[in-house]
């Protein structure tokens, strides 16, 4: 592979892969963490809103306990925090190749294409999440199927 062509494939396909990649890590961990706040702060008000008695507060508590209920099985379905997760491991993984590449250093060593070895290295990784997410969707659509 060329310089030229490898750094198009730099500016072209990896860096946008990384920004992609960051940027809906950053998305789903907000989203799992408003989640997770609004859920401990609603389930810590529930039963003071009980205790405190008459029959406005009882339900509301009611309400809130049901809000608790949506926002947790939100939180199972959408699964933020373990998008977050695979998101923000294949963008740093994606990051931490380039530093492989520019110091030679294992798988980089002794190749006669280095910038071939990183494309193909990149959209491994690329394909990896791909094949992850696409396995994930499906194993839910039968799981919902089985429930239906």
């Amino acid at each position: 592979m060329d310089s030229e062509s490898f750094e198009r494939y730099l500016s072209d396909r990896y860096k946008k892969e990384i920004a992609w990649y960051d940027e809906k890590a950053n998305c789903n961990r907000t989203l799992y963490h408003a989640f997770q706040w609004t859920l401990i702060i609603l389930s810590a008000v529930t039963p003071i809103l009980v205790v405190v008695g008459g029959q406005w507060q009882r339900w509301t508590a009611v309400v809130v306990s049901a809000l608790v209920a949506i926002g947790t099985s939100a939180l199972k379905t959408f699964q933020y925090h373990e998008l977050w997760i695979n998101y923000r491991t294949t963008c740093e993984t994606l990051r931490k190749e380039i530093h492989y590449y520019q110091s030679r250093t294992s798988p980089y060593t002794n190749t006669a294409d280095p910038e071939g070895l990183f494309v193909d290295r990149v959209e491994a990784l690329i394909s990896r999440e791909n094949t992850l997410w696409l396995s994930t969707t499906k194993q839910e659509e039968k799981q919902g199927g089985a429930h239906k």
